[in-house]
């Protein structure tokens, strides 16, 4: 069952705004909690909203630590997303090139890619030029 509390909407509204970040979910917790929203709500709501596909957990760079992001727009579901292991940067790729990627997988094995779960990894533009985290 979904309950529209006002802690889920919080968290909801967070996640949207930083819609191409990724965050642990110590991380979220600390920023709720700025927000007067306990830790047990965020850790509850996460869950919640992982089950019903509005957020994603993502694994960290072969670490059994996981980070959340967003996914409940159309544009988060309908991309591949690179990730940047240096400043945490989620970039959606929006290029003629992943859909053929993705339709010629589908074509020659039949395996369909879920677009809003599938990351690729590794260090963004800004990063390689000295300018990111």
């Amino acid at each position: 069952m979904k309950y529209d509390t006002h802690q889920r909407r919080q968290l909801l509204e967070l996640l949207r705004l930083h819609r191409d970040e990724a965050f642990s979910a110590a991380r979220l917790a600390a920023l709720m909690e700025e927000q007067g929203v306990s830790r047990s709500a965020v850790y509850r709501n996460l869950a919640a909203l992982e089950a019903e596909g509005e957020v994603k957990r993502v694994a960290v760079g072969g670490s059994r630590k996981s980070c959340y992001r967003y996914v409940g727009a159309a544009e988060c579901r309908d991309h591949l997303h690179l990730s940047c292991t240096r400043c945490g940067a989620i970039f959606h790729m929006d290029h003629p090139a992943t859909d053929r990627l993705i339709d010629s997988v589908k074509a020659g094995s039949g395996f369909v890619v879920d677009s809003a779960a599938t990351v690729l990894v590794g260090v963004c533009g800004n990063c390689r030029r000295g300018g990111g985290a």
